[in-house]
C-alpha cells in the first residue's frame, strides 16, 4: 500500500515538474525575444546616427562658410 502511494506521488510530481518545465521555456522564449527586440531598438538608430551626423556636419559647415 505505501508503495503504491509513493508511486502516486511521483506521477504527481513529475505532472508538476512538467509543467514548470513548460513555463520556464514560455518564459526563456519572452525574455530572448525581449532582449532581441531592445538591442535592435537601440542599435538601428546608432547605426543610423552614423550616417546622419556626417551629413549634418557637412551642412553645418557649408552653411557657417557662407556666413564668414
Amino acid at each position: 500500500m505505501e508503495d503504491l502511494e509513493i508511486g502516486r506521488r511521483i506521477d504527481a510530481l513529475e505532472k508538476k515538474i512538467d509543467a514548470v518545465y513548460v513555463s520556464v521555456e514560455k518564459t526563456r522564449k519572452y525574455f530572448l525575444a525581449i532582449i532581441i527586440i531592445s538591442v535592435v531598438a537601440f542599435a538601428v538608430p546608432l547605426i543610423g546616427l552614423l550616417f546622419i551626423i556626417p551629413s549634418f556636419l557637412s551642412t553645418y559647415s557649408d552653411i557657417s562658410g557662407l556666413v564668414q
